[in-house]
């Protein structure tokens, strides 16, 4: 669940620092988000997005390389925006040749991933989404565990104003090939839990 903190002046990376163990926040335009930290299903699913796709695509094992691909990295960018993190997000080594040393990144992604989980849903889809339009991120992915859909978005101007357009839906595909990482297939299927591995699970109809 994500709550916003109403302030007089910009949050800043202080208020990240005081928040309670289990809470975790984002600083977007000035603006401190605040939620209880992802569950399990949601960490795993971060984890085999992040692998698979960085396996080709960062360390050039079966596929071309050519990016940087980190799960929940610190971003800095601008208007206020001290601290977003997406589940996983990539940059196109050209854009970004060399990785920060020390501090924040501050080059917006060329790629982002959120899972959409019930803790996430409402934050990602009503603060995150028209904040990565706004800063020209080209590409994005929305994973919904409990709907187990990919939907695959990329950055549109039709309208005179930067929106999404969704380019394709997965769900239990075995070799999807999806933009901007289609020069290797993937293996959608493996990334939701298996059946009854959640507890309730078995409570569903």
């Amino acid at each position: 669940m994500s709550t916003t903190k109403p302030s007089p002046k910009p949050a800043t990376l202080a208020d990240l620092d005081a928040l309670p163990p289990g809470v975790v926040g984002e600083i977007i335009e000035g603006v401190l988000y605040t939620m209880t930290k992802p569950r399990m299903p949601h960490q795993r699913t971060t984890r085999k997005i992040g692998g698979g796709i960085g396996e080709p695509f960062d360390d050039g094992r079966g596929g071309p390389g050519g990016w940087w691909i980190i799960t929940e990295p610190g971003i800095e960018l601008p208007n206020h925006t001290k601290e977003i993190s997406p589940d996983v997000a990539g940059w196109r080594r050209e854009r970004m040749p060399r990785m920060p040393r020390k501090g924040p990144i501050t080059v917006a992604p060329d790629w982002v991933c959120e899972i959409l989980s019930p803790m996430t849903r409402r934050h990602d889809l009503i603060h995150k989404l028209p904040y990565y339009a706004k800063v020209g991120v080209p590409y994005l992915w929305l994973v919904d565990l409990d709907a187990r859909v990919m939907t695959a978005h990329q950055l549109s101007i039709a309208t005179g104003q930067p929106g999404w357009t969704t380019t394709g839906t997965y769900s239990d595909e075995t070799e999807a090939r999806v933009p901007p990482f289609d020069a290797v297939p993937f293996n959608l299927a493996s990334w939701w839990p298996p059946a009854g591995s959640i507890e309730g699970d078995e409570d569903e109809p």
